[in-house]
């Protein structure tokens, strides 16, 4: 029966929370979108990743009459979602083109027939004619469009066919509707309402704070040695993402990890459909692999025990990098974003706007988060503060990210910024034409190459009066003047540097400039790595404590469960994370339950997985030996 008692919902909804899935309570907003979409109404849910958004969903659906209809872009990700629903028990199905005909037709049946809670179809094969016109004879529960981030044009994961979803309200007008995404500034927000006609929906705004993600961004020295110092050292034996910006720089660098002795994969759209299924199955079925990517990879990874996510290129946007650290840590235990930033990233992403064919309304678009991610990776302040601010929220210094952790020295640049725009200014003025930055560095410290004294530039006033810095000194201070447009990059003339109408103003000495001081590299020790620190805060609700480490008794038992889940897990044909995350084997190792009343009581342990479970779990709790 469809409810409409506000307190008949809250009640009913929180039996089902601790029934199915075995968590004792709503976190943050999630009791109100709850009570708000299974009593009708339409909703727009911005939650950060780990953040229980799908709850949002299924829980109303469970409670309404009819099935509920999921909405998700990634086919590859369907099967592991309905997968971990049947594991509680929930009667969950999906439609998309990995099904045969007659599994199809099965699943078609069953909706008819009203045996399926909840249903996940892509939007392209919900739009195709005969699934409009089967949803138009079963009885409809809601509809769910996740990643409903993809239907802005100005967003890093924008599909098409997202935009003919407004089909839902046209044709349904009855059905509830939520959009929910982790990722959506103000801009991006609008057009979510616009494009899905959602304008009376009521929104339900999260904080976008990652507590447990540690946020780290270096300056590229040696890319391949720092990035395999972070996941050899500090993450050595965990599971994590690695973004590149090329399909040929993954396969090289996930080459270069394998002959590291790190388990790493390739992933991009280069790669045939096979293979990438397959190493998509094998990073979410198995523990402790590296999965090397571009962008193609990533959106609604439901794998829990991500520990990190690096970048090896910087992404073009907030958005995206938030997006993308997102699928670190979402059982909320300590995990790390860190990334490899420098003057080549600058330059680049500055050329693909300048180069783009888009119309100038996207260009400017582009170019402002553009600069909002160069203001992220250049700041000397908390870097979450930052990020934070991006999306509309204020907060404090989080201590927790490298900035807060190793504050960085701020300089005043004024006169070091003004030199490399004489210079820049004086090379141009003999020579009638610019040249790039290595030229630029080279006069500047008085170096006398042969093209720089075929140039004649060796006898120009600006020669030699950057001496007293390091060519990566340089560069760095290079790089900020560009993040900031007091120098631009000709990309039609061969890169050549030159200078833009605020340069004036600082030539001028009408402004001063502080910048963040580049730190020298540290010595690296033979035979020595860095270790993770487990120092990350978690948040309240987390069932892990910042003392479970050093507990002997409580990392044996949990590691002899995570081996009880991994061959269960293969028995079953699912990921191990579907039988329990992490966090909820952290709980029973801490616990140590002796009856299955102890067990129920675990954060996570629903009552179908106490059935299948339960006895042997009391069991091998009380052995000495998995």
């Amino acid at each position: 029966m469809t409810p409409d008692d506000p307190a008949s919902i809250d009640r009913d909804a929180l039996a089902i929370l601790n029934r199915v899935f075995g968590y004792p309570s709503f976190r943050g907003p999630q009791r109100d979108i709850v009570a708000h979409v299974a009593g009708g109404g339409d909703a727009l849910v911005l939650m950060p990743t780990g953040g229980g958004k799908s709850l949002c969903y299924q829980i109303p659906a469970l409670l309404r009459d009819g099935v509920g209809v999921v909405i998700s872009p990634l086919i590859a990700l369907m099967q592991d979602q309905v997968e971990a629903l049947r594991e509680l028990g929930v009667r969950a199905a999906f439609l998309n083109s990995s099904l045969g005909a007659r599994e199809a037709a099965a699943v078609e049946r069953a909706v008819a027939a009203g045996e399926i809670d909840l249903l996940y179809v892509a939007p392209e094969r919900l739009l195709a004619p005969r699934c409009l016109e089967l949803l138009d004879h079963a009885k409809l529960a809601l509809f769910a469009i996740d990643e409903a981030h993809c239907v802005s044009q100005w967003g890093h994961d924008f599909r098409p066919e997202y935009l003919q979803l407004a089909v839902l309200h046209e044709r349904w007008p009855r059905v509830p509707r939520v959009a929910l995404t982790a990722t959506a500034d103000a801009l991006t927000r609008r057009e979510i309402v616009t494009k899905l006609a959602l304008q009376s929906a009521r929104e339900f705004v999260s904080s976008f704070d990652r507590p447990n993600i540690r946020y780290r961004i270096v300056e590229k020295i040696d890319p391949k040695r720092q990035l395999l110092d972070f996941v050899a050292g500090a993450h050595a034996g965990e599971a994590g993402i690695v973004y590149c910006a090329s399909r040929k720089k993954v396969d090289e660098i996930a080459q270069w990890l394998t002959a590291q002795g790190v388990a790493a994969l390739p992933y991009h759209a280069g790669l045939d459909n096979a293979t990438r299924s397959a190493h998509q199955a094998r990073f979410l079925r198995e523990d402790g692999l590296v999965m090397v990517a571009t962008i193609a990879f990533g959106m609604g990874i439901d794998k829990p025990d991500v520990r990190f996510v690096a970048h090896l290129d910087m992404p073009k946007s907030v958005e995206g990098y938030y997006q993308e650290t997102g699928r670190a840590g979402r059982d909320g235990a300590p995990a790390e974003a860190w990334m490899a930033y420098g003057l080549a990233d600058v330059v680049q992403q500055r050329r693909l706007i300048e180069q783009s064919e888009a119309d100038d309304t996207y260009k400017r678009v582009s170019s402002a988060k553009l600069d909002a991610m160069l203001g992220l990776a250049e700041t000397i302040d908390c870097r979450r503060v930052r990020l934070l601010a991006y999306f509309g929220e204020s907060s404090r210094p989080c201590g927790n990210c490298d900035n807060c952790l190793e504050p960085p020295e701020p300089w005043d640049a004024t006169e070091p910024a003004r030199k490399l725009l004489s210079c820049i200014y004086r090379i141009r003025q003999a020579s009638g034409f610019g040249f790039g930055a290595q030229h630029v560095i080279a006069v500047l410290r008085g170096h006398a190459s042969d093209r720089v004294r075929q140039h004649g530039h060796d006898a120009l006033s600006t020669f030699g009066i950057g001496a007293d810095l390091s060519e990566t000194e340089w560069r760095a201070v290079l790089r900020q003047l560009i993040a900031q447009q007091l120098v631009a990059v000709d990309h039609a003339r061969h890169q050549v540097l030159a200078l833009t109408d605020s340069s004036r103003e600082l030539l001028r000495g009408e402004r001063t400039l502080r910048l963040r001081r580049p730190k020298a590299e540290p010595s690296r020790r033979p035979g020595r790595t860095a270790r993770r620190t487990r120092g990350a805060p978690v948040p309240a609700d987390a069932p892990t404590a910042a003392g479970d480490a050093a507990d002997p008794a409580v990392d044996a038992l949990f590691e002899r469960l995570r081996q009880w889940r991994r061959v269960t897990a293969t028995t079953r044909g699912v990921p191990p994370y579907v039988i329990f995350h992490d966090a909820t084997l952290r709980g029973i190792a801490q616990r140590r339950p002796v009856s299955l009343e102890e067990l129920a009581a675990v954060s996570g342990v629903g009552e179908k997985k106490l059935d299948a479970y339960g006895a042997e779990l009391i069991d091998l709790i009380g052995s000495d030996g998995p």
